[in-house]
């Protein structure tokens, strides 16, 4: 048309364009994803964070947690076809210094560990070994960020770390093998996604940030190491203050006596009976023969413990060992420490082995 006007795009123009178009058609791909492709947007926790807001937790809240950068991003989990502790492991909690430090966790929480005992019916001397081999009763309660370290486990059954740990531990293809693994992965995610469930519940039970509980390696926390499912279902408020602190010793010794008593615990249990109940708090059998003698040697006087000693070392032709000599590593007595701003963190004491 004669005297129509030529419109000229100016470069910046041309660049508006550009990126509408580019936006436009990147919406369109995401509309055509798979409707599982979303789930791996969060690092590679995608699978356990869909899994989580499937079984009722708030899609935001779960989302902030493991987007979050403390939350390392999931690179995958090896794991072993058996979980077995070594006894020399508690070595150290049966020899005279180990001992000596055993007797003063006894004698410095004697009045919540009496309480404890009197309300749950469980021996004093019981509780304070299992805290004492947990967790120096309350020094050592650990600084790793528990809901990784469960997120971890639970992801062992996750697809690609499935065959990825096929490969390595089935080569050859072996159906006996490759059955061993399957059943490993399937226990690991079986025991530790409900910890991790446990996690969000405990902070929202104590208003704290789920990232903010810490514990050990194994996800456990508080002096008695416990998990977070144990600490729902079994934490007792032991001083009556209306809130149940694991690093709090009355808490502390009343919710590791509850879990027993649950588990089983009476008066007049045979020594059978005993490790049975144990064994709920930690499967394994090291673990248990460390906390009977421990608590055995917490009951019997001092005095007996340094005569046998003394009658050992003679006729090994040593010079004899004084059971309260040379004090344990971190034995100056129970230091009960807090994570940041009361934001605590459970243990190995849903009985679990991790990988």
């Amino acid at each position: 048309m004669a005297g129509a006007l030529k419109i000229v795009r100016r470069p910046a123009d041309i660049i508006d364009v550009v990126i509408r178009r580019i936006a436009v058609a990147v919406l369109v791909l995401l509309s055509l994803r798979p409707a599982g492709a979303a789930a791996d947007e969060h690092r590679g926790w995608g699978p356990l964070v869909e899994k989580l807001v499937v079984d009722g937790l708030d899609r935001g809240r779960v989302e902030r947690a493991f987007d979050d950068p403390r939350m390392e991003p999931f690179d995958g989990l090896d794991f072993g076809l058996t979980a077995r502790e070594p006894r020399r492991l508690y070595r150290g909690f049966l020899r005279p210094p180990g001992i000596a430090a055993a007797r003063r966790c006894r004698e410095e929480l004697g009045g919540e560990l009496d309480r404890a005992a009197t309300a749950e019916g469980v021996p004093a001397s019981i509780v304070a070994a299992i805290m004492y081999v947990e967790s120096g009763c309350g020094r050592n309660t650990g600084s790793s960020m528990i809901l990784h370290r469960l997120a971890r486990l639970a992801m062992a059954n996750e697809l690609a770390n499935l065959r990825r740990n096929l490969a390595r531990l089935a080569p050859d293809g072996d159906p006996d093998v490759e059955a061993r693994v399957r059943a490993r992965a399937r226990y690991l995610e079986d025991t530790f996604y409900p910890e991790v469930h446990g996690v969000f519940l405990v902070a929202e039970r104590l208003d704290v940030d789920p990232l903010a509980l810490r514990g050990s390696g194994s996800g456990a926390f508080g002096a008695p190491q416990f998990l977070p499912t144990s600490y729902l279902e079994h934490g007792a408020d032991g001083d009556g203050d209306g809130r149940i602190d694991l690093y709090d010793p009355a808490d502390a010794a009343r919710s590791c006596a509850s879990f027993l008593k649950a588990k089983g615990w009476h008066a007049g249990l045979s020594t059978a009976e005993r490790r049975h109940v144990i064994w709920a708090y930690n499967r394994s059998a090291a673990y248990i023969d460390a906390v009977l003698a421990v608590a055995r040697a917490i009951d019997r006087p001092a005095t007996a413990t340094a005569a046998a000693s003394s009658r050992r070392n003679r006729h090994a032709g040593r010079r004899p060992a004084v059971a309260t000599a040379s004090p344990a590593k971190n034995a100056s007595g129970p230091k009960y420490k807090r994570a940041p701003a009361r934001k605590r963190a459970p243990t190995r004491a849903a009985g679990a082995t991790t990988s």
